[in-house]
Formats: structure tokens, sequence, C-alpha cells
């Protein structure tokens, strides 16, 4: 009867229905296939204690705070500073695009908004200064990653919650390898650059470093207050996720203002975005249960102990499992539904919780920009109006790039965590 439930699953998709439901649903089937009906009694029990978490609160906060700050005018003060301080380099505005996301990344947490963002503004000034499109789409994509891998991220929330691991160390853990892979991506930038004579911004068309710094700490409050207070131990993520809040909507109020429907706007995404999350959090935690009941985690230990595979080389196996999922699900689901099955595995190898969140989601986020589903790239494409496949070809090489520094952080793993363990957030 195990047969019935893929061909279950494939048929609730192929109609349309939430991923969520489509998991809960092929989960409850799966229940009665093996034999574990008996158990479902239980089941509401398990879900509401897989999502009784505290951490959870500040992801709903954190969202509305980057939602905010999306629309309160923050792009054009961020865009003028990265502009001021490396906008007279060769290649600039590509260097700009970089560094905006860096920026961008303090803020929304969310690679799909930050392309969406800088979609609108940069790719048109690029494509103004010779710049192709698709290059000016293709840096725009793969610099976007950088926003779930820094503070304060969404994704690196949800597997805190998952894993019952420290959000604050996650946080501080994902700092030095987005600033790693921004290295990557400002090298990888001056290559090009060289090769195709990018242009430069001339003195008169990079605005001055000082007001533009000034014009721009508003927006710099944000990542200031989430990493400071954390570190400093004046608060914990979700007390710095409603600080955050306010902070949006201060410099909301400094740049342009709210409007009605902007508050209206943001708190409805907020909430379109939290409940979908948690409705896959259920779902996974059903599936979660029975794994645990048919002891599918300890088979693939069993399988890795006969493989002789070794922490590093479970570590790649995990690695190439993970890529190949982010490119046809969404982030939140290919944590939920691969995390409980494999990071049991993996911790009894011997490999670091944190540093294992912070490869998976860095791992997951090269999916948003590979075909043939990658969500940045289709955002891109969508603002611009460019050629998907087009601007999927563009892309490969910093996406080797990114998997070069992927490789880094799989063999050292001191890069994720010695800051955690220098500030006192883990051991």
């Amino acid at each position: 009867m195990i047969w019935l439930v893929p061909i279950a699953a494939i048929a609730l998709l192929a109609s349309g229905l939430a991923l969520a439901y489509v998991i809960g649903g092929a989960t409850v089937l799966a229940f009665v296939a093996t034999d574990n009906a008996r158990y479902l009694a239980i089941l509401p029990q398990k879900v509401f204690s897989q999502i009784s978490v505290f951490a959870l609160m500040a992801m709903p906060l954190f969202i509305l705070a980057g939602e905010l700050m999306n629309r309160g005018g923050v792009t054009k003060a961020l865009i003028d500073m990265s502009m001021a301080l490396v906008g007279r380099l060769r290649g600039g505005l590509g260097h700009v695009n970089i560094m905006t996301s860096v920026f961008f990344a303090g803020i929304s947490g969310s690679a799909v908004a930050d392309a969406a963002a800088l979609s609108n503004t940069l790719v048109p000034a690029m494509k103004e200064r010779g710049y192709s499109e698709t290059y000016a789409g293709a840096i725009t994509a793969a610099s976007a990653i950088i926003g779930p891998i820094v503070p304060p991220s969404i994704i690196l929330i949800f597997y805190g919650a998952i894993m019952q691991t420290s959000v604050a160390a996650l946080f501080v853990a994902g700092i030095l390898p987005g600033l790693l892979l921004a290295v990557a991506l400002f090298i990888m930038n001056g290559y090009f650059a060289w090769r195709d004579d990018h242009p430069r911004l001339s003195r008169e068309e990079a605005p001055a470093i000082l007001p533009s710094l000034v014009t721009a700490l508003p927006a710099l409050s944000l990542p200031l207050i989430i990493v400071g207070g954390i570190v400093l131990g004046w608060m914990t993520p979700t007390e710095a996720a409603v600080v955050a809040v306010f902070a949006a909507l201060a410099a909301g109020a400094f740049y342009s203002g709210f409007t009605r429907s902007d508050l209206y706007e943001s708190l409805k995404r907020t909430a379109i975005l939290t409940g979908s999350i948690f409705m896959i959090l259920c779902a996974i935690s059903a599936l979660g249960h029975l794994a645990a009941l048919e002891r599918i985690p300890q088979a693939i230990s069993d399988l890795v102990d006969r493989m002789g595979l070794g922490p590093v080389g479970f570590l790649l196996m995990m690695n190439l499992i993970f890529i190949i999922a982010g490119m046809v699900l969404d982030i939140a689901v290919a944590l939920a539904l691969l995390v409980p099955l494999l990071a049991p595995v993996a911790l009894a190898n011997g490999i670091d919780p944190v540093h294992l969140g912070i490869v998976v989601c860095f791992n997951l986020s090269i999916g948003l920009v590979s075909p043939p589903l990658g969500g940045c790239l289709l955002i891109v494409s969508t603002v611009t109006g460019m050629n998907y496949w087009k601007l999927a070809r563009a892309v490969l090489p910093f996406v080797i790039v990114e998997i070069i520094v992927l490789l880094v952080l799989v063999f050292v793993p001191d890069i994720s965590l010695v800051l955690p363990r220098a500030m006192g957030l883990w051991q």
C-alpha cells in the first residue's frame, strides 16, 4: 500500500494544491500505509510542540521590519552610499550592486526582496552605462543571495527552530561567510570589468562619501541594532526583532514616510509569508514524526557508517542533495523536508550544528540563482523583461564562484564558528 503515497503526492501536486497540504496529506496517508495510524492521535501535540518555539516569534517581526524598510525609501540611500564608496573603481556599478546587496542583506534578510529592489533601480542604470543587460541581471541575482546568509536571516531562524540551535550564534556565524561571498563576487566583477572594459563613475557622478554616509545611517541602524544588541547580550533575537520594527518605522519616516497603503501591504505580506512558513512547519513536523517512528534517520546513519564517508564526506554528500533540492524547491520547504532526516546523522558524525546551519543555508541560497526554478532568476527576469535562459546562462560563472565559496566553508568550519565562539555565543 505504501506505493500509493508517492502517487497521491504527485496527484495532489499536479492539482495545484499548496505544497504544505501536499506534504501533510501524503504524510497522513503514509501513516496508514505503514500501519502507524494509531499514532495519528498524538500528531496535534507533536505539531504544536514543533511550532511552539520562542525563537520563531522573531521570524514574523524580522519579515515585517524588512517589508517596512523596503517600502520606506531606503534603496536610494544605500545605492548612493555604495556609489560613494566603490563607484569610482572600474566596473563601479557592478561593485555598487554587490555592496548594496550587502547593506540590503542586513535590512531585509531576503534574497528575493533584494533582487526585486535592485532589478528596478541598478539594472536599468547599468544598461545605460554600457553593461550588457544579461550581465547586469546576472550580478544582481548572484549578489542577492548574500541576504539569507547574514543577519537578520529568516532561513537561519527557521533552521534554528527546527534544530533547536541558538539563533544568536547562527546570526553571528553568518557574518564572515556573507562577507567572504561578497569579496569573491567583488573579485569576479573586477575580472569581468577588466576583460570587458566596464566603465567607472566619474568624480562628478559619484556622490560625496560623508553626506551619503550621514543620509544612509538610519537605514544602516537596523543591522547594527540586531547584531550589536544580540552580541552585547542586551537583547534576545526576538527582542531585537521588536526593536528592528520600530527602527524600520523611524527610518521610513525619515526618508519618505509611510502611507496607509504601505503599512497595510507590509502587514499583509508579513501575514501571508508567516502563515505559509508555519503551515510548512506543521506539515513537516508530521513527516518528521513518521520518520522517527520508522527509524529513517537511524537507517541513514547505518548506511553512512557502512559507506565509511566520515564527517566531511557525509557533509559533501549532503551538499549535493541540498544543491539538487534547492534547484526545484523553495528554501523553507527544502530545509523542513531534509534537515530533520539528514541533520541528526551529521551531528552524530561530529559536525557542529551551527556550522551545519550556515553550510546548508548557504547551499540552498545558491539554488535561488540556479535553473530551472531559481527564485532570484525568476524575479530579475520578470522585473526586467529579459529572457530567463539567457539570464541563467550569464549567471553560471557567479554560481561556480559561489559553489567554490561553499566548499571553502565546508572544509574550513572555523570561518563560521570563530565569531560565535569568540563572543561566547557558542562552545
